[in-house]
This record gives C-alpha cells, structure tokens and sequence, in this order.
C-alpha cells in the first residue's frame, strides 16, 4: 500500500477548508483517510495552517510521499518551530 499525504476538501461552495490527511494513495481525492494531521484554511491572512509535525515525520518515515502543497506546509512549520526553538 503507497501512503501519500494530501489534501481532502470540507466546507462548502466557495468557502473551501482542507484537512491534511495520510491517505492510501489510489483512494479518491474526498474519500476515507487513515490519519489526520492537520489543517488548511486558504481564507485566512498569515499562518492559515496547523499541521503536527511529530505524526508527519511517522508517515514520512514509513516512506508517505507528501502533495507538493503540503511539502511546503511542512517546511514551513519546520521553520517556525525551529525560530521559536531559538527565541
């Protein structure tokens, strides 16, 4: 089984809200989730995103390809938590 981790999409019509979730990778976009690992919400200014990155490091370990959005949600909480580390 190949575990991708990507978006699946809540909300309503032009009101999008995104978890980010383990995923098999031959389910659907909206289909059933292994694990859930954060949030996405495209509305909001600044940091519009909550992910955890403990359970994200698990799943990339174990081999999970991430979206190329939420690559890049991940490298920037890794950049935050490291420059709250150091202040």
């Amino acid at each position: 089984m190949s575990v991708s981790i990507r978006l699946n999409r809540k909300g309503t019509k032009d009101r999008p809200y995104y978890k980010i979730v383990a995923v098999d990778s031959r389910k659907r976009r909206d289909g059933r989730f292994i694990e859930q690992l954060g949030t996405y919400d495209p509305l909001l200014e600044g940091t519009n995103f909550t992910i955890d990155l403990a359970i994200a490091d698990k799943w990339l370990a174990v081999g999970a390809k991430p979206s190329e959005t939420v690559n890049s949600m991940i490298r920037k909480a890794r950049t935050a938590a490291a420059a709250a580390a150091k202040a």
